[in-house]
């Protein structure tokens, strides 16, 4: 058990690396996540430069984003691995977003590959999570404050439907380092400066 551990633990990593978002954008002939819009190789970003193709790409990015996240920890349930291994291949893979060996250590703030792990550990939190999310993106139409707002409430969601204590604190690291992965929204946010999530149109 122990080997399968580590193996899975390292694969969760790996494939926490493979960037979506710069795969997607190759394969569509669309810009660089990294070098246009806010920079960020994520789900948003790829909205936001992505014209006319933006949608289908982004909708791409935010579901493989979301498996990312959401298969290892799935796989670390069908072996009967105990609660705080569970939670350590979800925050390996997610790390592995944030941090990936393919693109320099590079990459995205991890939103999509949160809500994945989320949905890993049972599909209710997933549901709360991902709710809260839609919620705020409906209401205040602003990306980064969504994905904040869902992470805060990570936590409390996982107490209440979960009860597993390692989750929960699981949970407060992953909502840590997503608001520092965001400390520029903030600044934004906090200035009235933070963009809008919206389509962009392309001239014609």
């Amino acid at each position: 058990m122990e080997i399968e551990v580590i193996a899975l633990i390292i694969a969760a990593y790996l494939l926490g690396s493979i960037s979506t978002a710069i795969i997607v954008c190759r394969m569509m002939g669309l810009p660089d996540p990294r070098e246009g819009g806010s920079g960020n190789p994520g789900a948003t970003n790829v909205l936001r430069i992505g014209g006319e193709k933006g949608k289908k790409a982004a909708g791409i990015t935010l579901l493989g984003d979301s498996l990312k996240g959401f298969i290892p920890v799935v796989i670390a349930h069908g072996l009967g691995l105990e609660a705080q291994w569970i939670v350590l291949v979800g925050f390996m893979v997610f790390i592995g977003h944030l941090y990936p060996v393919f693109f320099k250590f590079q990459g995205g703030k991890g939103v999509a590959t949160m809500l994945g792990v989320m949905f890993g550990l049972s599909l209710p939190i997933g549901l709360a999570v991902a709710g809260t999310w839609l919620f705020v993106a409906k209401v205040l139409k602003i990306s980064s404050l969504s994905a904040l707002i869902a992470a805060l409430f990570a936590p409390v969601y996982i107490y209440f439907l979960a009860g597993e204590m390692s989750w929960v604190w699981f949970s407060v690291v992953i909502s840590l380092l997503l608001f520092w992965r965001h400390k520029g929204n903030i600044q934004r946010l906090l200035n009235g400066e933070e963009s809008l999530i919206k389509v962009k149109k392309e001239v014609k």
